[in-house]
């Protein structure tokens, strides 16, 4: 909804209703372009990228300081040359792709798995006091055992292959993705679900519009954070149930054969693809607050 309003000089208001009710002044004309806002803010968010990228930058120059004297053994840390040199080989050859693949495929099924079960158990626990005496005292016992103790369990369990990954890598992200629904649901007003519920909604209404919605915040922090643990989830279980496959597989195959700088490779590798995670979980909650 705008309202435009003129005076007698060229400026423009337009009152914009938002999201709440509201109303945001936006100026143009003669108060503030509307073209050096946009400017200004794509000039903000380039300033924004820069000391990420000057922090990486003064590591890889130490890196090669480091390396470039000869004092630190080669087996301890490799030259960049030599990493770079191993990444460009195994990316030309094929040979991070095939297991690339085979990481994102676990790391994924393990994560959909994963909020499969924690949306719904933590929004029973953040709604039943019963059920949340009841599971909490496991939840926390699972959090405190690593899942890397676990994995050997589940090897002997199903053996090797997909489906030991996939739960290890549920296991990891589990207990972080209940915590941040109960938080989302336990922290709703009181007073906004017993206005809806005399305005009628209830069941499955009450939580589509009105609690969903509320906590989607929490809830997008969940996913997030368990989109990101999912790699971990994935090498931890590829290291005892699927050793020859995915990118825990290589880094074990670096590591027997003492190939450091395919080893620091693989790593960046892995460094990566948590970022291309990371941003797209970014998109997501892009994508929520357009339609929310």
């Amino acid at each position: 909804m705008s309202v435009t309003t003129s005076g007698t000089d060229s400026a423009q208001i337009h009152v914009r209703k938002n999201r709440y009710g509201g109303s945001t002044q936006v100026a143009d004309g003669q108060g503030q372009p509307a073209k050096k806002r946009s400017a200004w803010k794509t000039l903000n968010k380039l300033w924004a990228l820069l000391p990420p990228f000057a922090l990486g930058a003064l590591l890889l120059l130490a890196w090669y300081a480091a390396t470039a004297t000869g004092r630190i053994n080669a087996f301890v840390l490799p030259a960049p040359a030599a990493v770079f040199a191993s990444l460009v080989d195994g990316l030309t050859t094929g040979l991070y792709w095939e297991h690339i693949l085979i990481t994102v495929q676990e790391s994924l099924l393990g994560f959909l798995l994963g909020v499969v079960v924690a949306l719904p158990l933590g929004y029973g626990v953040a709604k039943s006091r019963l059920l949340a005496n009841m599971l909490q005292p496991y939840l926390s016992a699972g959090q405190a055992i690593p899942a890397i103790v676990l994995a050997p369990f589940l090897f002997l369990w199903f053996n090797m292959g997909l489906l030991p990954v996939m739960i290890v890598c549920m296991l990891v992200v589990l207990f972080p993705m209940v915590i941040n629904t109960v938080f989302g649901v336990q922290t709703i007003e009181r007073e906004l679900l017993d206005a809806a519920r005399l305005e009628g909604a209830a069941g499955l209404s009450l939580l589509t519009h009105i609690e969903f919605p509320l906590a989607l915040p929490s809830v997008l922090a969940a996913i997030r954070t368990g989109l990101t643990l999912s790699i971990t989830g994935a090498l931890v279980g590829e290291f005892f149930c699927s050793p020859d496959k995915g990118l825990g597989a290589l880094i074990l195959i670096a590591l027997h054969q003492y190939n450091m700088p395919f080893m620091f490779a693989t790593v960046i590798i892995l460094a990566v693809l948590a970022a291309l995670y990371y941003s797209a979980t970014w998109l997501l909650v892009r994508l929520a607050e357009a339609v929310y």
